[in-house]
């Protein structure tokens, strides 16, 4: 559980995103926060609470200095590519709930017969790690379909081979 006391308009608001929960992002939407769109050259207090997010998740190291540099755009991108998102360094809003949740967002619920881009995603990080031994070929069929139960089982999630927010979550802590 990570929570955090946020200010914002002068108010004092309390960030919390449970990233084992499948409704992460209830907090982030529901608060209504309005965060605005970064990227290298931007300057600020939102930089310095950008900096300290990627801190929190283990991406920077750096200065909490509210300039956003080289370095941070590469922390950006890093957390980004653990998340499944667009690896640009820009951190607009689908960026901005990630960081907040810890988590994956706007991801498809995925089955089988399933197919698309996001299936190759699993079907790749799954192949990485060892559970898939098939072709990556962007169909989600028996093979997808066993080696996510598989993944679940050894993640102590339900093992029913459909890819939902839990899978996708811990999807996103392995080496990919």
């Amino acid at each position: 559980m990570y929570t955090e006391e946020k200010t914002l308009n002068n108010q004092a608001m309390a960030i919390v995103a449970d990233t084992a929960s499948a409704s992460n992002l209830a907090v982030v939407e529901a608060s209504g926060i309005m965060k605005p769109t970064l990227k290298r050259g931007s300057t600020g207090s939102a930089v310095k609470e950008l900096q300290q997010l990627l801190f929190h998740w283990g991406y920077y190291y750096g200065a909490i200095d509210g300039i956003f540099g080289p370095y941070v755009e590469s922390a950006v991108k890093g957390y980004q590519h653990r998340v499944f998102l667009t690896e640009d360094g820009i951190v607009g809003s689908l960026t901005w709930q990630a960081l907040y949740s810890g988590a994956p967002v706007n991801m498809p619920i995925l089955m089988n017969g399933s197919s698309g881009n996001a299936v190759k995603t699993v079907q790749n990080v799954l192949k990485l790690n060892g559970y898939y031994f098939g072709f990556v070929d962007g169909y989600f069929g028996t093979l997808t379909k066993v080696a996510v139960i598989q993944f679940q089982t050894n993640q102590g999630l339900t093992a029913d081979g459909i890819v939902g927010p839990r899978t996708w979550h811990a999807l996103s802590k392995l080496p990919h």
